[in-house]
């Protein structure tokens, strides 16, 4: 089974949402359907990056690699060279 770490922007206000998953369209759809309480009052969101990994771990180590970066120029460096 593939995970994927994944970065949403809200088309509301511009912000980013970074986050792990097995199901892309399904997490997805729970962002835009305000099912994630977090995301919910920055609907709509789109996905704009991507990353595949071969478990669990590797993507939750890489999601937290990229928050820990806490500068917006690295998340939308990420999204500039990206084929989402």
């Amino acid at each position: 089974m593939a995970y994927f770490v994944y970065i949403v922007q809200s088309e509301k206000d511009g912000t980013y949402y970074i986050g792990h998953t097995s199901n892309l369209s399904e997490r997805l759809d729970r962002h835009n359907s305000g099912r994630s309480q977090y995301t919910k009052a920055k609907m709509p969101w789109r996905l704009v990056y991507q990353e595949a990994f071969d478990s669990k771990g590797a993507a939750m180590r890489r999601e937290r690699e990229i928050k820990a970066k806490k500068v917006r120029e690295y998340i939308e460096h990420l999204v500039r060279t990206s084929r989402a």
